[in-house]
């Protein structure tokens, strides 16, 4: 009896499982044509808003909150070239304003740890550019006419373009 109840509690668990997932492909679906009709762009379970106009970088983030997204954070180097499509300067969501020299993406995770992998871009970029300019520029743009090192650090109450992204869960 034993076995055929930790079978059928494990057939219910699956059920159960498939059903979420189901309904979290239903509100994708259903969600897709209202972010569309916002101005929301879809690549890769990532939906990404591109501001028409310009803000600080606080205030651009604070604009993406608002829209239940944050600032974008650049996983990959598809997403980085995704980025540059634009043609535009934007914000993107770095920073080192907690602690001057350390990098943060909006999530907390540091710099380093998610770009280990990639080989376009360095910490040590990032580092130089501070070392050659003012100590208040603490905020990251990205700049779309240039394929590599394209990543600047300016001051955060700067105008800018800026990219909400919000991620989607399949």
């Amino acid at each position: 009896k034993t076995s055929d109840s930790e079978t059928m509690i494990k057939n219910l668990t699956e059920e159960s499982d498939e059903m979420k997932r189901k309904l979290n492909i239903s509100d994708f679906l259903n969600s897709t044509d209202n972010y569309i009709q916002q101005r929301w762009v879809y690549f890769k379970h990532s939906f990404y808003y591109i501001s028409s106009t310009t803000k600080s970088w606080p205030n651009s983030r604070n604009d993406c909150l608002q829209r239940g997204a944050d600032l974008v954070i650049i996983n990959s180097k598809e997403e980085q070239e995704f980025m540059r499509r634009f043609k535009q300067r934007t914000w993107i969501g770095l920073t080192d304003r907690e602690t001057e020299g350390t990098w943060r993406w909006v999530d907390g995770t540091l710099l380093s740890t998610r770009f280990t992998a990639l080989l376009f871009y360095s910490t040590t970029y990032i580092a130089q550019m501070h070392l050659r300019l003012c100590k208040t520029e603490d905020c990251v743009e990205i700049k779309f006419h240039d394929e590599e090192n394209s990543w600047n650090d300016i001051p955060c109450g700067d105008q800018n373009f800026w990219i909400c992204e919000k991620t989607v869960a399949l």
